[in-house]
């Protein structure tokens, strides 16, 4: 059985892109090993409007990551299609920024110059780029820091840097694979609200996968919880909740306790797309 889900963005001021609808049709992806093909992904259909922001979650294994890596282009070895506002994606670009768990700073540039080495690649005049890279500098809260090298920074403001870095050549996609994961409990509490912020201030469309369901249930719009062997997407969950959000929510809390159980409960013996009940704060 195909599921099909469609996704819906909060309500984009009129100033902001339009840009950065994703859409997943009939996705499906082996691994070979020993000559034996492997499921990872199963028949993936996903429509994700612009300016949203989705949290993947599920089980190891569940295929959250490689999901992210097809979208990103840098795997194109599969079944089905995914196009960004219509077009089929077929290898990696500056529409779609990526972020990992280890922000991959090059720790013989300053900050400044990391961040700045993202536009290497693209059209905009040299002589325009200091501003740019400033600005997003400021977005990220790093005024006053542009000199510093990598080692220089704390975990979180390094992370806050890739996210400038990822941010500076306008994507029309974020993608951020378990970008908070190698943070300690405070400074993941505090870049969880700066991502927010960002993302409230940015409005690109971003797509995260986490193992944690609290950050999922704080930060996104909906959150897409996947099961495994083959992954598939067994629910949709809304997060009926405006932003910025308050994380002690009963709301938020609620919800983070449904998926939880979800998740840690024994599979369904069939995947089916669960209405998703209207919530009340």
């Amino acid at each position: 059985m195909t599921l099909h889900t469609r996704i819906d963005a909060p309500p984009v001021p009129a100033e902001t892109t339009t840009t950065g609808a994703l859409t997943i049709t009939g996705l499906s992806k082996d691994f070979h090993i020993d000559g034996a093909a492997l499921p990872v992904l199963d028949r993936i259909d996903l429509d994700i409007r612009a300016g949203a922001f989705i949290s993947i979650v599920g089980a190891s294994g569940c295929g959250k990551s490689t999901l992210l890596r097809l979208i990103a282009g840098l795997d194109t070895d599969y079944a089905g299609e995914i196009r960004l506002d219509g077009k089929r994606i077929a290898g990696t670009s500056l529409d779609r920024g990526l972020i990992f768990q280890d922000h991959r700073l090059f720790p013989w540039l300053t900050l400044e110059e990391n961040v700045g080495l993202a536009l290497l690649n693209t059209d905009i005049p040299k002589a325009q780029r200091p501003r740019i890279v400033a600005e997003h500098i400021a977005l990220v809260n790093l005024t006053g820091f542009e000199k510093a090298y990598p080692h220089q920074l704390s975990g979180g403001m390094a992370q806050r840097a890739a996210i400038a870095r990822a941010l500076v050549t306008e994507p029309k996609l974020l993608l951020l694979d378990e970008p908070l994961g190698a943070l300690d409990a405070l400074t993941r509490v505090h870049v969880q609200r700066e991502l927010q912020r960002i993302w409230m201030t940015q409005r690109s469309t971003m797509v995260m996968v986490t193992h944690d369901v609290e950050e999922a249930v704080f930060l996104g719009d909906r959150v897409v919880v996947m099961d495994a062997k083959p992954g598939r997407i067994r629910r949709i969950v809304e997060i009926d909740h405006p932003h910025p959000r308050d994380r002690s929510s009963p709301v938020l809390h609620r919800l983070r306790d449904e998926i939880l159980a979800e998740l840690t409960g024994p599979p369904p013996e069939k995947l089916v797309h669960l209405p998703v009940r209207e919530v009340q704060a």
